[in-house]
């Protein structure tokens, strides 16, 4: 059972890495509600099962990769939940990003019960989940982290641990907040730029080559350029990390305005009707509001 992994999650991210690993040659026991995620599973070579306790008999390690706190604590403690059949000896990888404090919390129940986790979000969106291309951020015991190595680095290009349970998830969340805070002051500078009557793609050309360069640069406006807003990311998973961001800062003591300011944006775009396309789609709103388009609109 040791090269067995119960996975609990398929979505847009758990699916592509779900299969990296049955890639790998890892033994792979898929839980989702959505039956088009499970069938896409079974025919990378998953087995399927009905719920997160059906899993972890299967399995002595478990990754959940779920949306929310909620659900990851449904998963866990809900009715045939992890709970009802793990025991000593079990280990869990929380993949999900989620709120580093009530990881802490689960984790000192889960100890009392001799089973071992790691708080281990990713960072690099669908298309690197898929590809095995992402960034693994972990927090947990040195020697949890290292049994997990083989498994991560079936799905990822990058693994670190970053210190104790809970520290993954605080650095994710850092890493959330520069992207989305800086992908609304992309936005708004580039429509700015637009409504000066510069041409969308020449101030990228040259702005990706002088001081406002950047990863978020490079990550968004070729979407604003292409009018293409399939998510990597959603609107609505860009609130709901960014929701997680302000209440660590609220609960450390430290404020956060641009965090703050720019999750007002996201919500704007979610009641907008946008929250389903990529959390680049904020842009549309100061396009509204400028008049302006930067690339091609349905």
């Amino acid at each position: 059972m040791t090269d067995t992994i119960g996975f609990i999650g398929l979505g847009a991210m758990g699916g592509g890495m779900a299969a990296n690993l049955a890639k790998a040659g890892f033994k792979v026991i898929g839980v989702d509600l959505d039956p088009k995620r499970t069938a896409a599973l079974a025919e990378k070579g998953g087995t399927i099962v009905a719920t997160p306790a059906d899993a972890a008999r299967q399995a002595k390690r478990v990754i959940t990769m779920v949306e929310t706190t909620a659900q990851t604590e449904q998963v866990l403690y809900g009715k045939d939940g992890l709970s009802d059949s793990m025991a000593a000896g079990h280990a869990i990888a929380m993949m999900s990003t989620i709120d580093p404090i009530a990881t802490k919390r689960m984790h000192d129940d889960l100890k009392s019960k001799g089973i071992s986790m790691v708080d281990a979000p990713v960072s690099g969106g669908a298309g690197r989940a898929a590809d095995g291309s992402l960034a693994i951020i972990c927090g947990g015991e040195k020697s949890d982290f290292e049994g997990w190595l083989p498994a991560f680095k079936a799905m990822s290009a990058n693994q670190f641990h970053v210190g104790t349970i809970g520290q993954g998830l605080a650095l994710k969340l850092v890493n959330n907040m520069l992207i989305q805070t800086s992908t609304v002051a992309i936005a708004e500078a580039f429509v700015m730029g637009a409504k000066a009557g510069l041409d969308p793609k020449v101030m990228y050309d040259v702005i990706k080559v002088s001081t406002g360069a950047s990863f978020a640069l490079d990550f968004r406006v070729p979407r604003f350029l292409s009018g293409d807003f399939t998510p990597g990311g959603t609107v609505d998973i860009s609130y709901k990390d960014q929701e997680l961001e302000t209440a660590f800062g609220k609960a450390l003591g430290v404020p956060l305005f641009m965090a703050n300011i720019s999750q007002q944006i996201y919500q704007m775009a979610r009641a907008q009707g946008l929250n389903k396309q990529d959390g680049a789609s904020v842009v549309k709103l100061y396009e509204q509001m400028a008049g302006v388009k930067l690339g091609p609109r349905d």
